[in-house]
């Protein structure tokens, strides 16, 4: 049984996809924390599930190096096996990277390299192509350029608007996410040389 805290900005589907998984007695994982980097909807499914979570404003450190100072400190006192990144909209500083890698993983909706950065969707749709995709990744120094862990595709329909599109990729996402989990747990997935 592998330990996991979870970071998030917004209202957690995601997450919440994962807390449900997590609470069947099979599954390899559980949620020890959850934190935010702003007040966030998500950190209602902490008190929904029981779990201890926190904060770190962003907004509250005067550069991101400090940020990432304090959201380490966060880090270490939880201690976990994994840390999933899951709809955080911030690249984390590369001191958090060098200390807790390879242990951080992300969700993207986007099947990467195509469509990095914080409008994968939006740019799919922008680009005219017929199909995009949601991958999980584990997190390195750039934007979206970790090793692929998993991904799947996902058409992109003639009359698809960013909500719509976004609404099909999010359940493929929260799927991939459970079972990364579920395979780091195992050991089917080794984080330092993913398949």
């Amino acid at each position: 049984m592998i330990s996991v805290v979870v970071l998030i900005s917004g209202s957690g589907s995601n997450l919440r996809a994962l807390l449900e998984a997590t609470s069947a007695v099979d599954y390899p994982a559980h949620v020890v924390a959850i934190g935010a980097d702003r007040e966030a909807d998500g950190l209602g499914h902490a008190s929904d599930f029981g779990i201890p979570s926190f904060d770190v404003p962003y907004t509250s450190f005067s550069s991101r190096e400090e940020w990432g100072e304090e959201l380490a400190e966060q880090l270490r006192a939880w201690n976990a096996d994994l840390i999933v990144l899951s709809g955080l909209m911030r690249l984390l500083p590369e001191s958090v990277v060098d200390e807790f890698g390879p242990r951080i993983i992300n969700t993207h909706p986007a099947y990467l390299p195509e469509f990095p950065g914080a409008h994968g969707v939006r740019d799919a749709l922008a680009s005219g192509a017929s199909e995009t995709g949601a991958s999980v990744i584990v997190v390195d120094n750039g934007v979206d350029t970790g090793p692929i862990l998993a991904q799947e595709r996902v058409p992109v329909l003639p009359d698809d608007t960013e909500a719509s599109l976004h609404e099909r990729i999010k359940p493929v996402e929260r799927r991939l996410l459970i079972d990364a989990v579920r395979r780091v747990a195992t050991g089917e997935l080794d984080l330092t040389t993913p398949a």
